[in-house]
């Protein structure tokens, strides 16, 4: 059995801000965000990963980086592109209320109703379904590499591409995609495969080791 743990960044100035960041958009991580992933990497730290997996983009990149330094047994990192962040397109750097206003059923879909999201109504968007294609070919590229018998592997990714990924490897309909909300900045969730290609969940959106009150711009 291959244990899979997916890691949200810290927290950004626009994720305080409530801004779309997507693939294009990139903002600093908060400085106390540099402390919850430390609180991060003490909570993982007697963990042996064999392998472990960013997306390239900076937030991400700089989250791994920083917790695989806490770690006993550092192990080696590839950044893949199948985990980089979903694209919002024209929606990148634009504020949650701006993208309500300009596109209300759009952004009403992608909050709530993925399954009616038209990625040809936002220019340079990508679909739930491709963003589903690519974790999924990321994720299992993974396990077929390095995965096995009592093995971890950790992925450090994002908020929407986390929620859009392993809903689709655990079977999750489009329609239900969002309905237990969204995940918090930092957090660890955990998938069990046997075969690299079915998977299980066993956590989803673990704070507790932060010690942070429930806040809305932690999650999306």
């Amino acid at each position: 059995m291959t244990k899979l743990y997916f890691i949200r960044h810290g927290k950004t100035e626009w994720n305080a801000e409530g801004r779309f960041q997507g693939a294009g958009g990139d903002s600093p991580l908060l400085p106390e965000s540099y402390d919850q992933i430390k609180m991060l990497g003490n909570h993982l730290k007697d963990i042996e990963f064999a392998h472990a997996f960013s997306s390239p983009i900076k937030r991400a990149r700089i989250t791994a980086e920083e917790t695989l330094a806490m770690l006993n047994k550092r192990p080696e990192l590839t950044f893949m592109d199948g985990l980089k962040e979903f694209s919002f397109g024209v929606w990148e750097g634009m504020s949650f209320g701006e993208v309500q206003e300009g596109w209300y059923d759009m952004y009403d879909a992608s909050r709530n109703h993925p399954e009616k999201f038209d990625a040809s109504q936002v220019e340079g968007s990508e679909s739930f379904e491709s963003v589903q294609k690519r974790f999924r070919e990321a994720v299992e590229e993974a396990v077929a590499t390095y995965g096995g018998e009592d093995v971890n592997l950790v992925f450090f990714s994002h908020g929407a591409a986390l929620t859009t990924g392993m809903g689709g490897l655990i079977g999750i309909p489009l329609a239900d995609l969002r309905a237990r909300g969204g995940l918090g900045n930092t957090s660890t969730s955990i998938l069990e495969t046997h075969d690299g290609h079915t998977f299980t969940e066993i956590t989803r959106n673990d704070t507790s080791y932060l010690g942070v009150a429930s806040d809305a711009s932690n999650t999306i």
